[in-house]
Parts: structure tokens; sequence; C-alpha cells
């Protein structure tokens, strides 16, 4: 799909090299928030003791009845929590930056309704403009979501984290997943619909409902229903007529699950897990209607026992649908994270946990936990005709104005006490899930910076064709025409910085590729457009006349560039350019074009070269394009500040 390719390969070094150092750096970051927070955090309850009070506790040392965190929602908190962990570390593989648009994102949606293409596109897009932020981003957001929910078992904190889990879930779906393949054809249980994602998505959901939901069996009902009416839709599908799935092998055509099995064997894996898939494979295709029928009947019985509702006939159901699961993610979807760019687990894990978590709701939770019995101090007696002594006031709280009622406003000192009260009374699991969020932002600011910038991120540029070359000589003077007539000389630039190239005006392959970057330098540099001079240099002397430069700046959209030039002159005055500037110049055979290096030059406003770019397009995608505009005006605006 356009705009999706990077046109890298998975494997460059530059992208990978670039990719592991931001992941480093920002890894000491996430470090140092936690290693912030908990000395902070230490240090106040430190003091706390010292004072001589338990940290944490209230008056006299009470502490009110603890409720158990219900054995369901505890296993959707901790296995999606540990899943968000895996999915980030799976993030970090050193070909996810640059292969995982083309990889992972565009072939999911490659049999998708276009609008679905469209949508999906622009997510990679992005992705291919910025891999490094975004690779990286999505390494710290899953990873802070997992800590976050491992954490934060009850409370708002538990709340925000299934939000999270919920909010990236969706995304993830949507623009990973192509909504899980549910709009395409050939939907099945069996390859993983309707996508991990939203199962991930579905688990947080669950772990945002208030506490008292978890408390009865009706939610664990509703859970094993809806469960069980999509296992029966999911069963309808696979005996469905038509759809290859009863067939193994038709002819030379394998049939749809043996397809996907077949396909899955290629991957990149252990030679046992290889052997294990590819014998599976062989039995699909042997015997591909006793392998669907066998589908359709689980799937269907443990559909139906799940819509009961009942704790005795669920029970075994969900065995079955525990080895269901295990079988499936191991023969069929190949455990899902091998070849470099597997994203996840893919969804019978997700799926077996939902299960499991709506199986052990079922059960009745008991309200409270009686907490450890505090023995009192006895009050002191009043003396006679007084009323007993009340609780003492903090002697903390200062009065405030006369005629406020004592409720002034809060003082900087008052500020500090609550701050200190609040660290006193944090758990350890509430610091941790502070500093995950704190892990969440690290990964989404950097992504959301790069979507305000217009252009690619110049390592793409620059794992094509090299960092740039920073030299420092005086630049050869010439006078020239523009496509305007006027005559321009390097001397009447100064005091602007100059991005000098070589085009051929009658050119169908680099040329018009480099033109198009010098444009979106232009824009790219905006205000500052005015300091800067875009000048191109005719290195056809057979096509030197003003009406080839004038063409092609037409053709190119170069007119209504402000401070672009596209000189021309005499065949020996372009020949001497050529040799000042090391730009040889050759025809090819049978053709009018003339072969060339793909340079550009940077000069200072003092008429120094300051850097060589090879502006080589490369693959010549859009990504590639834009990245190499951003070179551009980035190497404009660093020589601009230091002239």
């Amino acid at each position: 799909m356009p705009g999706m390719n990077s046109g890298l390969n998975a494997d460059d070094p530059t992208v990978v090299a670039a990719f592991r150092a931001a992941l480093l750096h920002q890894g000491l970051i996430a470090l140092a928030i936690f290693a912030v927070l908990s000395v902070v955090w230490v240090s106040v309850r430190g003091r706390t003791d010292a004072a001589g009070g338990p940290a944490g506790a209230g008056p006299a040392g009470a502490r009110g009845p603890d409720r158990p965190e219900p054995a369901g929602h505890r296993v959707l908190r901790i296995g999606f929590g540990l899943l968000w962990v895996l999915d980030g570390l799976l993030q970090a593989q050193p070909r996810m930056a640059a292969g995982l648009p083309s990889q992972v994102i565009e072939p999911s949606a490659a049999s998708s309704p276009h609008w679905v293409q469209q949508v999906v596109n622009w997510a990679g897009t992005t992705w291919s403009y910025h891999p490094i932020q975004a690779g990286a981003a999505a390494v710290w957001i899953q990873v802070g979501i997992g800590l976050w929910l491992l954490a934060a078992p009850r409370g708002l904190s538990g709340r925000l984290a299934g939000l999270a889990s919920l909010v990236w879930g969706l995304i993830v779906w949507t623009f990973g997943e192509s909504f899980g393949g549910i709009l395409a054809p050939g939907l099945t249980w069996l390859f993983g619909a309707p996508g991990a994602a939203l199962i991930y998505a579905v688990a947080g959901a669950l772990l945002v409902l208030p506490d008292r939901s978890w408390r009865t069996p009706r939610l664990g009902q509703a859970i094993l229903g809806g469960f069980g009416l999509f296992l029966v839709g999911m069963a309808v599908l696979q005996a469905w007529p038509g759809r290859g799935f009863w067939q193994g092998h038709a002819g030379n055509q394998s049939g749809t699950l043996t397809g996907m099995v077949q396909s899955m064997a290629g991957t990149s894996q252990p030679r046992f897990l290889a052997s294990l898939v590819s014998g599976f494979g062989t039995l699909v295709r042997d015997h591909g209607f006793a392998v669907n029928l066998v589908a359709v009947i689980v799937l269907a019985v443990i559909g139906v026992s799940f819509l009961t509702g009942r704790r005795e006939v669920a029970r075994p159901a969900l065995a079955a649908f525990l080895v269901l699961c295990i079988a499936d993610w191991v023969l069929i979807e190949d455990f899902g994270f091998f070849g470099g760019v597997g994203t996840d687990p893919n969804s019978m894990i997700p799926m077996a946990l939902l299960a499991a978590g709506g199986f052990l709701a079922l059960s009745r939770v008991p309200a409270t936990v009686a907490a450890p019995a505090t023995v009192a101090a006895p009050a002191a007696e009043a003396p006679a005709g007084e009323a007993p002594a009340g609780p003492a006031v903090p002697d903390t709280v200062s009065p405030g104005p006369r005629g406020t009622g004592g409720r002034g406003r809060m003082r900087p000192a008052d500020l500090r006490t609550a701050m200190t009260r609040s660290m006193r009374a944090a758990t350890f699991g509430t610091m941790t899930s502070v500093a995950a969020f704190g892990v969440i932002v690290l990964g989404a600011v950097p992504m959301a910076a790069a979507q305000t910038t217009p252009g690619a991120s110049a390592i793409l540029a620059q794992a094509i064709d090299g960092p740039t070359s920073p030299i420092n000589i005086t630049a050869p003077g010439f006078s020239l025409t523009d496509q305007d007539g006027r005559t321009v000389s390097l001397s009447s630039l100064r005091g602007k910085v100059v991005l000098l190239t070589f085009l051929d005006p009658v050119c169908v392959t680099d040329c018009p590729l480099i033109a198009q970057e010098l444009r979106q330098a232009g824009q790219l540099l905006g205000a500052k457009t005015s300091q800067v001079e875009l000048v191109a240099v005719d290195v056809n002397p057979l096509y030197n006349e003003l009406a080839y430069t004038r063409e092609f700046d037409h053709e190119e959209g170069l007119t209504g560039l402000a401070d672009w030039r596209y000189l021309t002159g005499t065949q020996a005055r372009l020949r001497q350019v050529y040799r000042a500037y090391g730009q040889p110049a050759q025809t090819l055979p049978a053709g009018a074009m003339v072969g060339h290096s793909d340079i550009a030059f940077v000069i200072d406003t003092h008429g120094e070269i300051r850097e060589e770019l090879d502006m080589d397009p490369g693959p010549g995608t859009a990504a590639t394009k834009s990245s190499f505009a951003t070179e551009l005006a980035d190497a404009a605006t660093q020589t601009l500040r230091s002239s």
C-alpha cells in the first residue's frame, strides 16, 4: 500500500543500531524514574518510622477491613499484565523498527476492504516515516501497561490500568491488526479471530469495572455467556460450506487450513517446532474433513456449555477449551512470536485467560476479611462535669484568616505536609504504578512529537547513503543564468546558506525524485526559506537551453517555490562548473540523459562548503523522499546556526 514501505531492509544495520540506541537511552530514563521514586518513597517512610509512627497507619495503628481480590479479577490482571510486558519485549526485536509496517501491518490488511486498508495505511505510513520513535514507543507503552496492571490489584489505580489496556488494545486492534481481520474473507477462530488485541481490550474493560461487580456470579455468567455465543458463531462459520475448511486439498490446491499451517511451518524457528507444525500440516492435508469436523463439534459443545452459566457444566468445558487453545496455539498459530517480527503470542493465550477469568468469576467472593485486631489506648477520664476529650486535631492544619472559618488559602508548608502524608500512605504497588505510568509517557511523548514533524526521520536517508561528510573548503565560484533569465553568481548569494545540487532536465529517474526532495525541504524550512537558496545546476550540457529548465520546473511543481534557482549556461561554462565541483557528466548510450552523481553541497553564508550529502534516492519511496528532504532542511538549519 502507498506509504507503508520505507524502502529499507528490516535488518538494515543503520536503523537497527539507531533503534537499539534509542531503547538503551530510554531504558536508562525508565530506570531513573523507578530509582528516583523509590528513593523518595523510602526516605519519606524512613523519616516517619524514625518519628515513632508506623508508616501509612491511621490513628492508633488501626486498620480497616481488607477485601480479597476476586480470583477472576486476579487472573485477568496478572495474566494480561505479563502478556503486555512480553509484547513490549517482542517489540524490541531488531527487525521491528523497519520491518513492522511492510511485514506485519500491510499483510494483515491485504485482504480487507479498501477503506480498512486506507485506515491501516495511515498508521503504517506514520510508522515508516518515524521507525525509531514508533518502535521505541510501542515497547515502552506496552511494558508500562503491563507493569501497571501487575502493580495495581484494586482501586482507582487498578481501574486506570485497565483503561490503559482497553485504549491501547483498541488502537493496536484497529491499526496494527486491521480490526482483527473480521472484515476479511476466511474469518475463523482457528487463525485467531477476532484478533488478540481485541481480547486485551475486553480484559481491560472488565478490569475497569468497580470491585463490587466482581463479587457476585452475574459477571462470570455474562463473560462465559458472551464467550459461549461467540464460540457457537465461530463453529457455524467453521462448518459453512464453500469456505475451504472441509477440504485438506483439492487437486494441487491446498485447503484453507492446510495452507495456513504450511505457511507457518516455513517461519524461522527451532527445527523441532517446524517439524511438529509441518507434520500437522500433512495430517490436515490428508484428513481435512475429519480435522474440521472435530474443530466444529468441540467449538459448538464448549460454546453451549459456557452459555449455561453453571459451574458444574462450565468446568469440564473450560478444561477442554484450554486444551484446544494450547493445541491451536502450537500447531496452527505456531506460537505467534517467531520470525523476528512476531508482536505477540497471538490470540489463544489471551482467550484462555479470559475464559478462565470468567469461570472463576462465577464464585461469590467473601465481603471482607477481618483485619488484625488492635488494642485501643484507654481514654483519659474527664473531670467531673466536663465532656470527654474528642480526637485531637492534627497540629499541621493552620488556622485560616479571621472570618473564613479556619479554611484559608493553603500555605506551601501545608502542601508539603499533604504530599508527605500521601507518600507516607503509599504502598510499594502505588509507587510502582506511578513509575509504570511514567514509562508509558516515556514512550508516548516522543511518538507524539514525531507526529507533529512534517517530514520523515533523517535516519532513512542515512541508512541509504550513509552519514554526511563534513568538510570546510571554499566553494568554487560560478556565473550562470537561472530559469527566469537572470544572471546568478555564487558571490551574489553570499549571506545565505546555499543547497547546491546538479539535475538533468530531461532525466526521468533520479532527478525528478531529488527535485521533490528539494521542494519538500523548502516547505520544511518555512520562515527560514528567506535565508536559504535552493540551487540546481543543469548537468546536461546537450540540453542547456532555458526552455528545458523551465519545463522541468513546471513538471516537478517547482515554479512556486521561493528562493529556488535552476541554473544553466553555455556548454563551456557548465563544464567548468562540473570540473570545479568534481561532477562527472557522461552521456548515456542511446539516450539524451547523462550519467552523473547525486550530490548536494551545503555552502554557508561565507561561501564555505560545510557538508557534502549523497542524494541518491535509493528505493525512492514516499518515506525516503521525505527523509532526504528532512536531511537537507536540517543541514541548512544547522549551518545557519553556526554561520
